[in-house]
């Protein structure tokens, strides 16, 4: 397997902090490139370092961000964001959706062959009447029709092993069911550390190499396709070798 060159928007979140170590430890990529509104801090890097560059971008002003004159062979985006961090419904369709649309469309270079590995959510869906579900599915179509040879879309439950500077009570109520539901089923919580193996393992093989167990399945409308690899695929693919 040749070595890629990836590209990864939102590596200060909680799975995007895992994803960029994953992506520099493995030799599946040569190069790993950084650009967020603001980058990681290169001593909480143990090793990789030698291949990763970054870029300090900002979302409103995408044509002087470079991004074109990259040579990316994988795209992953982790950028997201919860309609009480954003502050109102308005900034969080911006950064959720827009901002992440719009970064991939910037990536894109024309006349080569790209995937995308965009993380979505569990119920994403265009039609849903709740506004982060509504967000995601929307987002994924929009993602589908960019034109990427390949697009493969993550679509975890609830995460675990997070460690999130402010309090939020009923997730943590939420987890601690989850926390036990997971020893019966792998469909309700993942690790960010697992979702961030599987999702740089995706990257390299591409849906066309995906293995059994990761069960991935084909969505979006024609023209706007993509594979989906939901949580209990995510965990086995992270486990497989």
């Amino acid at each position: 397997m040749s070595s890629q060159i990836a590209l990864l928007i939102g590596a200060s979140g909680q799975t995007g902090q895992h994803l960029l170590k994953e992506l520099l430890n493995s030799p599946n990529y040569s190069q790993v490139h950084e650009y967020g509104r603001r980058v990681t801090d290169t001593e909480l890097l143990s090793s990789g370092k030698d291949k990763l560059q970054q870029k300090v971008i900002d979302f409103e002003k995408l044509n002087d961000s470079g991004l074109k004159d990259g040579n990316w062979d994988v795209v992953f985006i982790t950028l997201g964001t919860t309609r009480k961090n954003a502050g109102s419904v308005e900034a969080f369709e911006k950064i959720d959706r827009e901002y992440v649309i719009n970064v991939a469309r910037e990536a894109r270079i024309n006349g080569k062959d790209q995937r995308l590995v965009y993380l979505s959510s569990t119920g994403a869906d265009a039609s849903s009447s709740f506004l982060y579900t509504k967000s995601k599915g929307l987002t994924e179509l929009g993602l589908a029709s960019l034109g990427y040879k390949d697009t493969i879309i993550f679509r975890p439950a609830m995460l675990a092993g997070v460690d999130r500077p402010e309090s939020r009570p009923l997730e943590t109520i939420a987890r601690y069911f989850t926390n036990g539901l997971s020893h019966i089923t792998s469909s309700v919580e993942i690790k960010v550390a697992t979702l961030a193996k599987a999702m740089a393992k995706a990257g390299s093989l591409g849906s066309a190499s995906l293995p059994p167990v990761a069960r991935a399945t084909q969505a979006g409308k024609e023209n706007a396709s993509f594979t989906v690899v939901g949580n209990a695929g995510a965990i086995a693919l992270a486990q497989f070798e």
